[in-house]
């Protein structure tokens, strides 16, 4: 399917709205993403590695913050547990309606895929099934901070003995320096992809009351809080990591 380039914050916009996953955002994300997030297709491609190894027969995967349905669709062409089910959450009816056209194209170009449910729901208030995967790629950053604890504890009471919930955010640092280092390289990359400074600095402003990075010492320690054993960094480009946390 085709998509738009990513030319919302472009134009001078005053004053510049909070960022909102709508119709507008759904049209371009692809572009966003790849052009934002450094190391985000690596990320999602070896999510589906990963999944292969945690995931279990008659079991639940479930995809939170499942946006236009990138992570679902690397768990379908890499798992191969009989009888487990895709479960892709998100609580944007624009993203979940693009992403069932998504994954219908898919169906028509591989066989014997994974069945899937789309899910437009708020995930704090999911009723979760026996699970052997859980992902979280860059959901938990939208997720008010006081609540970010419960819904671990959440997926760790579905999590099966054997499972593991794959963890990737953008990250802040509680030194300054390289808080600040990271953030200037980020915006580096965003730069040798073509984005404008004003489109860097509109953007900045849209998500900054929305989205609220955590330190990697914070992910691991609520991990653990929650219930998980072992927390594993995996994957690291710049401010942006993935860790697998296993129950």
């Amino acid at each position: 399917m085709t998509h738009d380039p990513d030319r919302l914050f472009a134009q001078p916009l005053a004053p510049v709205p909070d960022f909102v996953f709508n119709e507008d955002v759904v049209r371009v994300f692809p572009d966003m993403i790849k052009r934002s997030v450094p190391g985000y297709p690596a990320i999602v491609e070896n999510i589906g590695v990963l999944a292969a190894h945690f995931a279990q027969p008659n079991t639940h995967l479930y995809d939170l913050g499942c946006s236009l349905g990138a992570v679902t669709q690397a768990l379908r062409r890499h798992v191969q547990a009989e009888r487990c089910r895709v479960v892709a959450v998100d609580n944007s009816l624009a993203m979940v309606e693009r992403c069932r056209e998504y994954l219908s194209a898919q169906d028509s170009m591989f066989q014997e895929l994974l069945p899937v449910q789309v899910v437009e729901a708020d995930i704090l208030k999911l009723d979760f099934q026996p699970a052997s995967l859980v992902t979280l790629n860059f959901t938990l950053q939208f997720i008010p901070v006081e609540q970010r604890s419960t819904l671990l504890g959440c997926i760790h009471q579905a999590l099966l003995p054997g499972g593991a919930l794959i963890l990737s955010e953008k990250l802040c640092f509680a030194d300054a320096s390289t808080h600040e280092l990271l953030n200037e390289l980020h915006f580096a990359f965003k730069r040798a992809n073509g984005y404008s400074e004003l489109e860097i600095a509109q953007k900045r402003s849209a998500i900054e009351n929305v989205m609220q990075p955590d330190s990697l010492e914070t992910h691991r320690q609520r991990l653990l809080d929650a219930g998980f054993k072992q927390v594993l960094p995996w994957f690291q480009c710049l401010n942006f990591a993935s860790l697998i946390a296993l129950p």
